[in-house]
């Protein structure tokens, strides 16, 4: 059993999602004894966006590549090989002007290559990452759960679901900066989510 954290706050220490991210992930270790467990926190260690120079290495052969695409595309390729590793993911997932973070938008980029994650068939694109469990844990300030501000879960359960995993479990923390009750209300909320789905 192989467990992947990916933390996505641009906050090294004081984010709501990497703290209910942990709780997930130690409840699942309680249920896994002997489960492997990755950290993989873009804060920490963050991935370069995708540029030209990116695509060039990626584009390129790799029997062709300078020293330079070679590193950059062996970026890409460690987190590729983490997420393929991994039986369930746990993903911290703060909301950023209605979106996730850049952080978050890089690592999918990262892990998002054809023939590799994901192909193109005669029948339509066919994800590559299957058979796994993600959890993915969305904090918010405001209230957005089912509004169509809520940008974030229907993109993330579409992306995750083109690269195969379909089988996601969604937590919510909302409210967090609509006073201290309100925080506390969110966290309590989540965490009362979190026992419900590990149960």
């Amino acid at each position: 059993m192989n467990i992947l954290q990916i933390n996505s706050s641009a906050r090294v220490a004081g984010s709501h999602s990497t703290n209910l991210s942990n709780q997930v992930s130690a409840r699942l270790r309680d249920q896994h004894a002997n489960a492997n467990f990755i950290l993989r926190d873009l804060a920490v260690s963050p991935q370069p966006s995708l540029d030209e120079a990116a695509l060039q290495a990626l584009f390129t052969p790799a029997d062709q590549r300078t020293p330079e695409q070679a590193a950059r595309v062996a970026l890409d390729d460690t987190l590729i090989a983490e997420v393929q590793a991994a039986d369930i993911l746990v993903i911290g997932a703060p909301m950023y002007n209605f979106g996730i973070s850049s952080q978050l938008k890089n690592w999918i980029d990262a892990i998002s290559r054809a023939q590799v994650t994901f192909r193109y068939t005669a029948t339509g694109p066919e994800g590559m990452l299957k058979g796994k469990k993600v959890y993915v844990v969305l904090t918010r300030g405001g209230l957005y759960r089912n509004t169509p501000n809520d940008t974030q879960m229907p993109y993330l359960k579409n992306f995750l679901g083109f690269l195969g995993m379909s089988d996601v479990e969604f937590i919510y923390a909302e409210g967090l900066a609509m006073g201290t009750e309100g925080e506390q209300r969110a966290i309590s909320d989540a965490q009362a989510q979190i026992e419900a789905v590990l149960a």
